[in-house]
């Protein structure tokens, strides 16, 4: 049985509007959203399908596709842990914009978005966010559950690991290693190794 263009969202905030739009723009139909509770403010006027911890999502959702479209990594990665209990399929958001090399590798249930440069030879894990305009360049490894926010630019063959979050305009180093659970500040430069688990900002970086 062949998987539908139809997507079910797990989540639905301004991360998710971001997504939706993408996804619109690419072709899908988005049929509804799950979450703890029904949205309070409905742009997209989607179909509410309760929380996913409380309602029988596999039965709902049959052969159509699910996406995280969640901020917080921890959050995100429990949900791929979900769908990936439950067989259900999962795949790979990018906005049409959005620049991918041939050579890449991406993992599902990550999200490209708007105006986002991926070069060749990089490894993108799952659940990944690419945020607007972020670049990811020749060789990197983005591991499961980071999100790169706006702007950011890794260098070439950058290391980042699970569930990291590389705050807007900042900048990595190209050849360095950042270990898993770290927190890079908005506009901070990375110029060595992060192997301590922190928070780090600043153009001269430091540990919060």
């Amino acid at each position: 049985m062949s998987v539908s263009n139809s997507v079910f969202l797990f989540g639905y905030s301004g991360h998710a509007y971001v997504i939706i739009e993408s996804l619109l723009d690419a072709g899908y139909q988005v049929k509804g959203y799950f979450d703890f509770k029904a949205a309070e403010n409905n742009p997209y006027g989607l179909d509410y399908f309760g929380y996913e911890k409380e309602v029988d999502v596999k039965s709902i959702v049959g052969n159509n596709l699910v996406f995280p479209s969640i901020g917080d990594n921890s959050i995100r990665k429990n949900l791929i842990g979900l769908f990936e209990k439950l067989h259900l399929n999962q795949f790979v958001a990018v906005d049409s914009s959005a620049n991918v090399s041939r050579t890449a590798l991406i993992n599902p249930s990550t999200y490209i978005g708007k105006n986002v440069i991926v070069n060749g030879q990089t490894k993108i894990g799952k659940g990944v966010i690419l945020n607007s305009g972020c670049i990811i360049e020749h060789e990197c490894q983005v591991s499961n559950f980071v999100h790169v926010a706006p702007g950011a630019v890794l260098c070439g063959n950058v290391s980042v690991g699970e569930e990291c979050f590389v705050g807007a305009n900042s900048v990595v180093k190209q050849n360095l290693m950042i270990s898993s659970e770290n927190v890079i500040g908005a506009g901070s430069v990375v110029i060595s190794h992060i192997l301590e688990k922190g928070v780090w900002v600043g153009s001269k970086l430091r540990k919060l």
